[in-house]
């Protein structure tokens, strides 16, 4: 993402880093790290001051995901870059490890490397560490998937002798190669302790917002006032929603799902856990990019379309360990280029020279943390959808957990799988996966866990208690033309009836909502469904109902004006038609038009 000048000294001037000692480096997993973080004593230093602290030279910052360690890295060089602070500093070199993990099958010398991550320097045969101050930054160790071998690895001094990248970094952060030179590795928590404690001057931390800032940023981010207002109360309404907003990534998600929302124009749930603000988040984004780029919005079979793509894409991007993706992998999973370019929220494209001229466009995802939600939302759909896939075959993760053959299995496995992960890289999935598993969270993937295709043909859910938003859900269901549903009997009426008659040609054709009490208003909905030629119903049963005169009158005069009616049999046990009611209904089975073949 392109960081402008403006949003790193409006939004970010304020976000501290803390130091938290040295030494041994803790490999606690970054899951239990949220809340406690700002319980840990520590002394606040500003980002622009991290080598003026102490005369040190290798610095180890981390972080949980989101929580602002590549904004202050990106902070930090283009403050030096304009001239602010750090001046003694004449050259710095950030190389992210997610590129370096590109290299790893390559021999450079160190200034080779240099050459080709840094084109402009390739006129520099060799930089005199006695002359220059330099600076290396590593951003996102957890994104490296090179060996770090620090104990076997050959030493190397020679900055132009040529050997594989994993010994050019392990003897650059041992300090073998350039000395002199200052060192910093930004790393979540849980990958940290691939760096040996004797290679670490300071250990710092990254703590994000202070709860002064969470509301900062939101009203520096939207610039309606008032919506800032009621998003930040909707946050503070939730204690687990309120803590997550330390983590900016999480803030800027929140801020653009809320934003809309709250909105008049929007509806729904509002989200109330960060599995929910994701879902939501990668809904939006995938379903409107359309609105934006083509004036129109996807349809749920698209959206569901898309984000499965992206999804497996996403799992297998991290079961690999490369957060890169190119056009070939595109290819592949029957992406076209030109859509991920207008998921701006989602991907974006790398600019590399190298990239552009030998892989073609390389993408990523906008942060991990979206990949790591869009391959665990992959992985628990293939599990809950697996009877309704075509056969495929999975390999590795999905493998082993996919077997499973109950959720708690399913879940089981996968911690079982993510605690074999020695630096950490499942864990955010891992969280992910066990908050989508969540009945309470499951709300917002609606157009994504349905599946209208599916082969089920006959569903009974008497004697359950799905309130109104459970028989909302089913009658969504209901209204898709593709749901082939043919048999249901349940509790719940009013919302049926009304999704029934939007979809007049579902394949329902027995329906069974007795012991209900719509009254004689809820019959007359369902009278008019009767009414319309293309209701392909045949068997209706409506015992118990409370039904009386007014409403058998409404269900005869519907069968009546409807000669070409496919309803056969209809049930009308225990309820009190009065001796009008059943006139009326003599009257009907009398009509030589009348098809019905059973009345009771």
């Amino acid at each position: 993402q392109h960081v402008t000048s403006t949003l790193l000294n409006e939004i970010y001037t304020e976000l501290y880093i803390t130091e938290g000692g040295s030494g041994d480096i803790s490999n606690e997993h970054e899951v239990r790290q949220i809340e406690t973080a700002s319980r840990r004593p520590a002394t606040p230093i500003k980002c622009n001051d991290l080598f003026k602290h102490k005369p040190i030279k290798r610095l180890l910052t981390k972080g949980v995901a989101g929580i602002g360690k590549t904004v202050a890295v990106q902070k930090f060089i283009l403050d030096w870059a304009e001239g602010r602070t750090n001046q003694d500093v004449n050259f710095i070199f950030p190389i992210p490890f997610r590129e370096l993990n590109l290299m790893k099958k390559k021999m450079f010398s160190l200034m080779d490397l240099l050459h080709d991550f840094f084109p402009e320097t390739e006129q520099l045969q060799l930089i005199d560490c006695d002359v220059y101050k330099v600076m290396f930054i590593f951003d996102g160790l957890d994104e490296c998937r090179l060996p770090l071998d620090f104990q076997n690895n050959e030493r190397l001094c020679d900055v132009t002798e040529s050997t594989s990248v994993d010994v050019l970094l392990t003897n650059l952060i041992k300090g073998n190669l350039f000395p002199s030179s200052l060192l910093w590795i930004t790393s979540r928590p849980a990958a940290a302790n691939q760096i040996p404690p004797e290679c670490v001057d300071l250990l710092t931390e990254v703590r994000g917002f202070s709860d002064p800032q969470k509301e900062e940023y939101f009203r520096k981010r939207i610039s309606d006032q008032s919506l800032a207002n009621r998003i930040i109360t909707h946050m503070k309404s939730s204690r687990s929603l309120y803590i997550m907003c330390h983590i900016p990534v999480f803030c800027w998600i929140a801020a653009t799902v809320l934003e809309r929302m709250l909105d008049e124009a929007e509806s729904g749930e509002i989200p109330k856990t960060l599995t929910q603000m994701f879902t939501h988040f990668l809904i939006f984004q995938t379903k409107h990019k359309d609105r934006k780029y083509h004036g129109k919005i996807d349809t749920d079979s698209q959206t569901k379309e898309r984000i499965l793509v992206l999804g497996k894409l996403a799992f297998e991007l991290l079961e690999k360990g490369n957060p890169v993706f190119y056009e070939e992998d595109l290819k592949e999973f029957g992406i076209d280029v030109k859509e991920v370019s207008v998921y701006s929220g989602v991907c974006t494209q790398i600019f590399r020279k190298e990239f552009m001229l030998h892989l073609g466009k390389a993408f990523s995802f906008v942060h991990l943390s979206i990949q790591e939600f869009l391959a665990a939302l992959y992985a628990f759909l293939f599990f809950i959808s697996k009877r309704d896939l075509p056969e495929q075959q999975s390999t590795g993760f999905l493998s082993g957990i996919t077997g499973s053959k109950t959720m708690s299995d399913f879940l089981m496995n996968a911690v079982d799988k993510a605690l074999q992960s020695q630096n950490g890289h499942l864990d955010l999935f891992l969280r992910f996966l066990l908050g989508l598993s969540l009945e309470s969270n499951q709300t917002p993937l609606g157009a994504l866990r349905s599946n209208p295709s599916s082969h089920l043909r006959e569903l009974n859910l008497n004697y359950n208690e799905p309130g109104d938003s459970g028989v909302k859900r089913l009658s969504a269901l209901l209204e898709d033309p593709h749901c082939k549903l043919e048999k249901l009997e349940m509790q719940g009426f009013t919302a049926l009836t009304s999704a029934l008659r939007s979809n007049p040609s579902s394949h329902l054709r027995e329906l069974n909502l007795g012991y209900n009490k719509p009254g004689d208003s809820g019959v007359k909905q369902l009278s008019g469904l009767l009414e319309d030629p293309h209701c392909t119903l045949e068997t209706l049963q409506l015992v118990n109902c409370c039904i009386t005169t007014k409403g058998f009158a409404a269900l005869a005069s519907a069968l009546r004006s409807n000669p070409s009616s496919h309803l056969r049999e209809l049930n009308l046990n225990y309820n009190k038609p009065g001796d009008s009611g059943v006139k009326q209904l003599s009257a009907l089975l009398e009509d030589p038009h009348c098809k019905l073949e059973k009345l009771q």
